[in-house]
């Protein structure tokens, strides 16, 4: 019998897990999962944080970095490397089955403080991509103005990239420019399309957030809640289809390249009023990828529906738009607010993972 997570894959959809800890790959669940479905890994600071703040798997470890290192992001990369390497293993046999550039990666995500420096985050994505030395890892790079030309020098020096924190469609446009941009600087440097590519993090589930608090702030137009995300995501994977079709983009493909696939982040349901899989039920499509929690897994092989749903109704999603706009809640402001937050956010939860693992070097010293 077809499982919902065999039937996603099915309809040309990947699932990954947003999470990882060293006890899910020493006791077994990534690989149950790998096994059930799941080919893919993302990371962030706040995964680090809860899984290196919770229990005492990295104690031993973290007792051996302490004799040689007390730099609280140093100790942090060191602990780190090890879990992105054992899981890059653990799918590295998805990752060389068939077109390698399409799954089995796992994602880590350069310091969130270096999202509006160029010169920086490429120097960081180079110095986490010799760390790692796996061919299935993903540098995650933050999606902002700055980030874009850090996007494209990387991928000119042959560096995967999941370009995450995106929320609007300018930006997710201009995220796919830089990346086939960078695509033809590595071609004219004599480098191998195939051993690079891109995934571009569609954020969805904070989208409806903002937007439904401020429908609140107006009052009325309840009608509209839970609507901007999937219109958003909906219209996203058209640029997608656009960019990465047609004679220039079919050269490339010739000669090795792979389009960035849109990958759905943020697809838990923060309002319990919405059904716990709707971000994944509403935006299944061919050559997408759904990286979810662990309860948004479980809860879609319980009971999640199938079906390829991620172009219907695309006139609907273009009144979607209209009808926020004629309610006075202004687009642009929304993911520009959500695009400055998800950083701050990603920075806050990095400063608590040095702070967590400062009480952990402290604890483990005086013991």
């Amino acid at each position: 019998m077809t499982t919902p997570l065999q039937a996603l894959a099915e309809l040309g959809q990947s699932v990954w897990i947003d999470y990882l800890s060293r006890s899910m790959i020493r006791e077994g669940e990534l690989g149950a999962l790998i096994s059930e479905g799941v080919v893919g890994v993302t990371s962030n600071p706040t995964i680090f944080q809860a899984a290196i703040a919770s229990g005492d798997a990295y104690d031993e470890q973290l007792r051996e970095i302490l004799r040689e290192q007390d730099a609280p992001k140093e100790i942090f990369l060191a602990v780190a490397r090890e879990d992105i390497r054992a899981a890059c293993d653990l799918l590295r046999e998805v990752f060389e089955r068939g077109d390698a550039t399409r799954d089995g990666w796992v994602s880590l995500e350069v310091d969130p403080h270096l999202a509006y420096d160029t010169s920086a985050t490429v120097e960081e994505a180079r110095r986490l991509h010799r760390m790692i030395d796996r061919p299935n890892l993903f540098i995650k790079i933050p999606g902002t103005e700055p980030g874009l030309q850090a996007i494209e020098d990387t991928i000119a020096e042959g560096i995967p990239v999941n370009v995450t924190l995106l929320f609007s469609l300018e930006r997710h446009r201009a995220a796919a420019e830089a990346y086939i941009r960078g695509l033809r600087r590595l071609r004219a440097a004599g480098g191998d399309l195939r051993a690079v590519a891109s995934v571009a993090s569609f954020f969805v589930s904070r989208v409806d957030t903002e937007a439904d608090r401020r429908l609140d702030e107006l009052g009325g137009h309840d009608e509209l809640k839970g609507t901007l995300a999937i219109a958003n995501a909906k219209l996203a994977y058209q640029t997608y289809k656009q960019l990465f079709s047609g004679p220039e983009w079919e050269e490339l493909e010739r000669l090795g390249a792979s389009a960035q696939r849109c990958l759905w982040a943020s697809t838990s349901t923060k309002n319990p009023a919405y059904r716990d899989v709707l971000y994944v039920e509403e935006l299944i499509g061919r050559d997408t990828v759904n990286t979810m929690p662990r309860e948004t897994i479980a809860a879609f092989q319980e009971h999640g529906r199938a079906e390829r749903t991620l172009e219907h109704d695309l006139d609907g999603a273009h009144r979607t738009f209209e009808r926020f706009k004629e309610a006075g809640i202004d687009y642009d402001d929304v993911v520009e607010t959500l695009e400055r937050e998800g950083v701050e956010k990603f920075s806050k939860s990095i400063e608590e993972l040095f702070e967590g693992i400062v009480g952990k070097r402290d604890q483990l010293v005086t013991a």
